[in-house]
């Protein structure tokens, strides 16, 4: 309804209405948004502040329609803000954890566990956004190219994604695997045990379960799903160790960059260079590099 991300916006959206009823309040005042605000659980300034512009949104849609309904200011009304929480950068040795852990989800025919292997994997190697790899159908593959298609990409963007041989060929054995489970062939790419098209939420907690099963997150009963490390972090660290490679290649990364820009699906450059400063390894090479040029011209 308010652009990107609407499934989290729609669940809180039906929590604040449900909060309304619940209250017996039949006009949304900035006190009812504030009191809702502090029923939610924990949370940082962040998200915080998106819970908060969700509900705004709708209140000033309320608002043009009835003025009865208060549309609270868009800053200082509740503290904090919308910021990138620094990434969880995995290990080679982790993520093959992650994958051979995954592997073991149990299930009835095997499926979950042979889905999410893949699905971690594929993003692990290729940086593509959880969502995009959900939304991803059979048709999109091209093994014969050895080329993804994302069709629906952030903000509609779409975008072709060479993957290297080897993964083609796993993906290749998925569908065979995937299909033989099924008794059909499956038009989405990646399915759950119904052999339906998974949504974000099965992703993420079966990712919650696969962290904890090795160790890398808490074992407590109700996990924090955007806790670190978290499966949006497997694109963080596909970026950072692409540029990492470029720097222990001696090549240019301020020249590379626009490759990974258009790989990832990034609006711009900006998103991209957003590792240097998030990423103290990053940060210590980019300074490097520009202490050796700068070193290089006081010597000529």
């Amino acid at each position: 309804m308010f652009g990107a991300k609407l499934r989290t916006e729609e669940l809180r959206l039906r929590s604040f209405a449900t909060f309304v009823d619940q209250a017996g309040k039949g006009v949304v005042t900035r006190e009812l948004i504030l009191d809702w605000m502090k029923s939610q659980r924990p949370a940082c300034g962040g998200t915080k502040a998106s819970r908060f512009t969700a509900i705004r949104l709708f209140a000033v849609w309320l608002h043009s329609m009835d003025e009865r309904h208060e549309d609270p200011p868009p800053r200082g009304f509740v503290p904090g803000r919308v910021t990138r929480p620094a990434p969880y950068i995995y290990s080679d040795a982790e993520v093959a954890q992650i994958i051979r852990a995954a592997r073991e989800l149990p299930s009835i025919y095997g499926m979950r566990g042979l889905t999410c292997a893949m699905l971690y994997g594929l993003v692990a190697v290729t940086g593509m956004r959880i969502a995009e790899a959900l939304a991803l159908d059979t048709a999109d593959f091209d093994a014969g190219q050895q080329i993804l298609h994302v069709r629906n990409g952030k903000n509609g963007k779409e975008r072709l994604l060479p993957i290297d041989p080897d993964v083609s060929d796993r993906l290749t054995h998925y569908c065979s695997e995937r299909d033989r489970l099924l008794e059909r062939h499956s038009e989405p790419l990646f399915v759950n045990c119904k052999g339906a098209r998974p949504n974000y939420c099965w992703a993420r907690a079966n990712f919650v379960r696969v962290c904890q099963s090795v160790g890398l997150r808490g074992t407590w009963s109700k996990p924090m799903p955007g806790s670190l490390p978290r499966i949006h972090d497997l694109r963080h660290t596909f970026a950072v160790r692409t540029i990492t490679g470029w720097y222990s290649a001696g090549h240019d990364a301020a020249r590379e960059m626009h490759k990974l820009t258009t790989y990832l699906g990034h609006e711009g450059l900006r998103d991209t260079y957003w590792y240097l400063q998030a990423v103290p390894e990053l940060l210590e090479l980019a300074s490097a590099r520009v202490s050796d040029g700068s070193a290089a011209e006081n010597s000529q």
